[in-house]
């Protein structure tokens, strides 16, 4: 049995400059942590000369080109999968809720299948594959930051170039700036779980609009000035970057806010929240805030209504937690290509 952990990831500034629309014209760069919350990958021989795939529903299949989930059957073909494994997955956090589940996924079954294969993967070969799998094989209209940041782990900028390459560059923040960031941050579940393709497809699209293409360049300029802020430790401006980026992401795509994540934003700007924004492509899933520690009890409050989670920066991308091959305990991927 091989079990593999992989991180969901928040993103602070620069999303949507991840997708090719963007970046093929102009680099895009996003600044994101993956924190405490994952996708756990369990594989297993199987006793019967089949395949049994267990998510939220299960499929008993033959062969690979008879499963329907895209992802598993584009993975196990790539690697070369016939019959005889049981994969089951367990996530912390539903999908749909704009922590990159389905990258995490993704990125989590490849690491399994590697290593059931004896070769282990770098970071890097887990994120391109990962990439390879669900933008060319299975042509979801998404970028991608979600890759990289569960192959990678811990708190980077990312830069999206026009040649398709991806650059992972860790910020050079002190053990006390992470801390004070996970002390201000507070996460509360809108609800709305949604298909982030729809809004990506139309956000995609709406790059051909001079307006809002020049709202996610100013959204790349934001991250890499909250690169700079982080790195000096300054955290007087972490809120106000983000409310800044809210405010021209919610303007990219139709779908992207709605008026009860409009009101429950503002609840938490009044109750004392520096700024924050919606996870994800938008519509629902989790309200992201930066809150200093003596305002949380009047944002809680304030926000009453939604269920809050808590959560931590972490630094750790893709492990192996088990393999009954070997006798490490935890692998985890190699951060070098």
């Amino acid at each position: 049995m091989i079990l593999t952990k992989t991180p969901f990831r928040v993103s602070f500034a620069g999303g949507g400059s991840d997708l090719p629309e963007f970046y093929r014209r102009k680099s895009g760069a996003v600044v994101s942590c993956t924190i405490d919350k994952a996708m756990y990958i369990a594989i297993h021989p199987y006793f019967h000369d089949k395949i049994r795939i267990k998510y939220s529903r299960t499929e008993d299949v033959s062969s690979v080109a008879e499963i329907e989930h895209p992802i598993v059957r584009e993975c196990l073909g790539l690697v070369g999968i016939e019959r005889g494994m049981e994969i089951a997955s367990f996530a912390d956090v539903p999908a749909g809720t704009g922590m990159g589940s389905s990258s995490a996924f993704t990125v989590g079954l490849l690491h399994a299948l590697y290593a059931r294969s004896g070769a282990p993967p770098s970071a890097a070969h887990l994120a391109l594959t990962a990439c390879e799998i669900e933008l060319e094989r299975v042509k979801a209209p998404i970028g991608k930051q979600d890759q990289y940041a569960a192959a990678f782990g811990g708190l980077n900028l990312i830069r999206f170039h026009g040649d398709g390459s991806v650059e992972v560059q860790p910020l050079n923040c002190t053990v006390e700036t992470r801390e004070t960031i996970s002390s201000r941050l507070m996460l509360f579940y809108i609800g709305q779980e949604r298909e982030a393709s729809s809004i990506l497809t139309e956000q995609s699209r709406n790059m051909a609009d001079k307006e809002k293409f020049r709202r996610v360049e100013e959204m790349v300029e934001l991250a890499v000035e909250l690169r700079a802020v982080l790195e000096k430790g300054n955290l007087t401006s972490f809120g106000e970057i983000l409310h800044r980026g809210w405010q021209l992401k919610r303007g990219l795509a139709s779908g992207i806010t709605n008026d009860v994540v409009e009101a429950n934003y503002q609840l938490a700007r009044e109750a004392g929240a520096e700024g924050g924004k919606l996870l994800g492509a938008g519509a629902g899933g989790f309200l992201l805030l930066s809150c200093r520690e003596e305002k949380q009890k009047q944002v809680r409050e304030a926000l009453s209504g939604l269920r809050e989670m808590s959560i931590t920066l972490t630094e750790e991308g893709s492990q192996v937690l088990h393999d009954d091959g070997r006798n490490d305990p935890i692998l985890a991927a190699g951060k070098t290509a």
